[in-house]
């Protein structure tokens, strides 16, 4: 009511908001005082804290994982993604190799853990470590010489950017692309050997290529920069250990890259099934080239089919048919060793 004593006129409590405990207003500062007005911002998170045991706790991690410890106002969280190699504190985008890569899942750290699939850290949090599967994760770790690490499942959510990650995640090393120009000159009696993905983004296709062209004798995968798969977990599990042997290079354009190995001595043949010469009769197969190969359906794109000094073929019985880029580099990876195993 307005007759209470100290209320104003607008209802406000005696000695709250503007107002004294008279009920008269309050003088204000004129804005003299503004600037201690602004605050100090929102508390830090206690990781950030220096002296907490939270923050001591991610030192330790950061550490083990081989990254620089955290401070204050850099915007990053505990144990979030690595920076990139130009600094920008945003992960390099999932199969791109250009930072790490977190695995999540138990079978899936198990499998990766299995194939010796390079890691930094392996996280588990305490509820996860009765499982069966993730107590096999922490001996293979252990095994490989892994840091195991403890985290709590706000972290791994972090981590995993919110994937099923069933208590336990994997921090796999970024991969070191090669230059495309090491394959050109090849030490040894044997003819450079280079095989190209044109299109290909499933990185199991990468992996599975990866481990036929060091089977048959190659030097050297290239795969575009861009709308590529490039060397994740999954292209290592694919390898079956390939990948520790036979370089992948990448290549910012792969026309380009496809006319400087012309350039230096190298014939590209592409494989289409529109092309003129079947993959057994090719001619150049016996001296250095390049191998360059497809995605499943869509094939060469034209200006890279426009590049390679001639188009093969795989014979099939059914025209209608289409061979995953795995499958169709081991069979015309399997036609050039041939050729080449009757040199003198």
């Amino acid at each position: 009511m307005s007759g209470q004593k100290g209320g104003g006129t607008d209802g406000r409590a005696p000695g709250g908001g503007g107002y004294a405990k008279s009920g008269k207003p309050r003088p204000g500062t004129g804005g003299n005082r503004r600037d201690g007005l602004a605050g100090k911002g929102p508390t830090p998170p206690a990781y950030m804290r220096t002296g907490h045991p939270a923050q001591r706790a991610a030192a330790a991690r950061a550490a083990a994982a081989g990254r620089p410890p955290r401070k204050a106002g850099d915007g990053r969280g505990g144990v979030g993604p690595a920076r990139s190699d130009h600094g920008n504190e945003n992960p390099a985008p999932r199969g791109s190799g250009e930072g790490p890569e977190m695995v999540a899942g138990r079978n899936s750290v198990v499998e990766s853990l299995r194939a010796r699939v390079p890691a930094m850290a392996l996280y588990v949090s305490g509820r996860a470590q009765q499982d069966e599967r993730v107590a096999e994760a922490v001996q293979l770790a252990a095994g490989a010489g892994v840091a195991v690490l403890e985290a709590g499942m706000a972290e791994l959510d972090r981590l995993t950017g919110g994937a099923v990650h069933q208590g336990v995640a994997l921090r796999v090393r970024p991969y070191e692309y090669a230059h495309p120009e090491d394959f050109a000159q090849r030490p040894g009696a044997a003819p450079p050997l280079v095989v190209a993905l044109d299109g290909v983004t499933d990185p199991r296709n990468l992996g599975a290529v990866v481990r036929s062209a060091a089977a048959f004798g190659a030097c050297g995968v290239v795969v575009p920069a861009r709308r590529s798969a490039g060397v994740t977990a999954g292209a290592w599990k694919a390898s079956a250990g390939a990948l520790a042997r036979l370089p992948v290079a990448r290549a910012t354009n792969l026309t380009r890259a496809l006319e400087a190995y012309k350039s230096a001595g190298l014939f590209v043949a592409g494989l289409d099934a529109a092309g003129s010469t079947d993959v057994r009769d090719m001619t150049i197969a016996d001296g250095p080239m390049v191998l360059v190969v497809g995605s499943e359906g869509r094939g060469l794109s034209r200006v890279v089919a426009a590049a390679c000094d001639m188009l093969v073929r795989i014979p099939m019985a059914e025209a209608t048919e289409s061979l995953n880029a795995g499958v169709a580099a081991s069979i015309a990876l399997y036609e050039i060793a041939g050729v080449r195993s009757r040199l003198p």
